[in-house]
């Protein structure tokens, strides 16, 4: 394995093990991405990290890869996993033979990382960082929708007001009661009003003239 001496090489191997590395933590593939990336990154600690060292730097990278993991399945927003690359590339840089090496191979976990996302293009994803990435897009396929429909089509009809409005109480539209707001005017109890806007949720009355 001499030709990890080379810093091209040493790029090439922390690259490649990284990617998947990462990608199983992307992508679900029984641990086959897994099992390749831990290989390959062995065969890199194994020629740089000597017996009086190894140790704690292999402990490090372990850490930190258990904090990238951590924030993908607990926290999902980037916070504990930011420390965790930094581990990670610690691990990766101090057992290397030069500063150009541990340049390269800290430069090849940086870009290997976010490149395994492009595993999800080809292989089921796995549900981590969800909240970061914001996979759910709030759509009306799923039930969301910026203007609930129901509450769209209040507009223009008529209601009877329940409560007083300063400017806010409840109305009576077509049988049902909402939480509407009279746009800072004040409206009395058992008032005809008009419903004038929606958004959202948010609806807006004022008296019907």
């Amino acid at each position: 394995m001499e030709f990890l001496d080379y810093a091209a090489f040493g790029f090439f191997v922390v690259f490649i093990a990284t990617l998947f590395i990462f990608g199983e933590m992307m992508v679900r593939t029984k641990g086959l991405f897994g099992v390749i990336g831990v290989v390959i990154m062995a065969i890199y600690f194994s020629y740089h990290v000597t017996a009086g060292d190894s140790l704690w730097i292999v402990i490090l990278y372990l850490i930190g890869l258990s904090l990238i993991i951590f924030d993908g399945k607990v926290t999902t927003d980037g916070t504990i996993a930011s420390l965790g690359i930094l581990l990670m590339v610690l691990g990766l840089a101090i057992p290397a033979p030069g500063l150009t090496y541990g340049a390269l191979v800290s430069m090849a976990f940086l870009i290997a990382a976010p490149s395994s996302y492009l595993f999800t293009k080809v292989f089921p994803r796995r549900n981590m960082w969800d909240k970061m990435t914001l996979k759910d897009r709030l759509t009306s396929e799923h039930g969301y929708n910026s203007m609930n429909d129901s509450y769209k089509e209040l507009v223009g009809k008529t209601g009877i007001t329940k409560t007083p409005f300063r400017p806010t109480g409840t109305v009576e539209v077509d049988g049902k009661l909402y939480s509407a707001t009279s746009d800072n005017q004040w409206i009395k109890e058992d008032e005809t009003v008009k419903v004038l806007s929606v958004d959202g949720t948010r609806i807006v009355i004022v008296p019907k003239n």
